[in-house]
C-alpha cells in the first residue's frame, strides 16, 4: 500500500492506464472465443463470404480506438510525469528534512548534514514531512528505491540526483537497490522509518550518543565491498540491528568529497575506487594517481 502521496499518485497512474488499455484488451479477449465457437467446424449457422475483403466499421474500430487511447496516454503520461518529477519538491506543514545519500557496495550510507549524524540501512523521518534527498554513490550504478513511498531513481559516481518523497503516517518501509551489482546485491537494502516528531527527535539524540564519528578511517573500511551486516561486525556496532550503524558526527563535507572523486578529468585509478578488487583505504581519497 502506498504510504505517502506520490506512492499513491504513481498507483493512481497505473490503474488509470491499465484501464484504458484495457479498453483494447477487453474485447480480443471476449471475442476471439466467441468468433472460434461461432465458426467452429460443421456450424450451419455460420455465414460464409469467401469474397469478404473489409468493412468500413471495423477499420475504424481497429484503427480509431488504439489511436484515440494513444492519443489520450500520451497526454496524460506527460502531465504526471512533470506533476511526479522526483527533482520537485513536496509541500509540507513542516520545514523539509535534508538527507544525502552515498551508494556503496553493498549498503547505503545517509547522512543527514543539517543534524550532524549519519546512518547505514536507516533512514528516518518525520512523517507529514518533506523529506529531500541528494544521492550519489562511489562505486558503479546503482538504482534507489523505497517503492511504497516513491518512485525508482538511479545514481552514478560523480553525478547528484534529487528525490522527494513524504509519509503521510508513521510506518516501517523496506528500500532497495535495484541494479544488480555484484555478489551482495541481494543484501543491500535498508529500513525506512517513518516517526512521529517526538519519536524521531529522541530517534536523532540516540544516534548522538550512542554512534561513533564517522572520520575518513571508517568511511575507507565502510566504503570497501562488504553487505551492512559484514561492515558492521567490523565496527563492532553492537545494539542494533543487522546491518545498522549510527555515525554520531560526520568529519568534513563527506557528500561533496564523494561526489567530486570522479570529477578530476582523468580515470580514478582502482586502489582509490570503493568496492574494486585493489581498493587500498591508504589511497588518498579522490586523488587519482598518474
Amino acid at each position: 500500500m502506498p504510504g505517502g502521496p506520490i506512492a499513491a499518485a504513481q498507483r493512481l497512474e497505473l490503474l488509470k492506464i491499465l484501464g484504458w488499455t484495457m479498453i483494447a484488451i477487453l474485447p480480443v479477449f471476449l471475442l476471439v472465443p466467441i468468433l472460434l465457437w461461432h465458426f467452429r467446424y460443421r456450424n450451419s449457422a455460420a455465414r460464409y463470404t469467401p469474397d469478404w475483403d473489409r468493412s468500413s466499421v471495423l477499420e475504424v474500430l481497429m484503427w480509431g480506438v488504439p489511436l484515440v487511447i494513444v492519443a489520450v496516454l500520451s497526454v496524460q503520461l506527460f502531465r504526471t510525469t512533470h506533476a511526479l518529477d522526483p527533482y520537485k519538491p513536496i509541500a509540507s506543514d513542516n520545514p523539509p528534512l535534508r538527507v544525502e545519500v552515498v551508494g556503496l557496495d553493498w549498503k547505503w550510507l545517509f547522512i543527514y548534514p543539517e543534524l550532524g549524524i549519519a546512518t547505514v540501512n536507516e533512514l528516518a523521518f518525520p512523517e507529514q514531512t518533506s523529506v529531500a534527498l541528494d544521492l550519489t554513490s562511489d562505486t558503479v550504478m546503482q538504482s534507489f528505491l523505497v517503492s511504497a513511498l516513491a518512485g525508482q531513481i538511479y545514481i552514478m559516481p560523480g553525478m547528484r540526483t534529487k528525490l522527494h518523497f513524504l509519509a503521510d503516517a508513521p510506518g516501517r518501509f523496506e528500500g532497495e537497490n535495484t541494479q544488480f551489482n555484484g555478489t551482495g546485491f541481494a543484501q543491500q537494502k535498508f529500513r525506512a522509518v517513518a516517526m512521529e516528531r517526538a519519536d524521531f527527535d529522541a530517534w536523532v539524540a540516540q544516534v548522538k550518543s550512542d554512534g561513533v564519528p564517522l572520520t575518513a578511517e571508517r568511511y575507507a573500511v565502510l566504503a570497501d565491498a562488504s553487505t551492512g551486516a559484514e561492515a558492521q561486525k567490523r565496527m563492532a556496532a553492537e545494539g542494533l540491528p543487522e546491518g545498522v550503524i549510527h555515525f554520531s558526527s560526520v568529519e568534513g563535507d563527506l557528500f561533496d568529497t564523494v561526489l567530486h572523486r570522479y570529477m578530476h578529468g582523468t580515470p580514478v585509478p582502482p586502489s582509490a575506487q570503493p568496492g574494486a578488487q585493489e581498493y587500498d583505504p591508504q589511497t588518498e581519497a579522490g586523488e587519482p594517481t598518474q
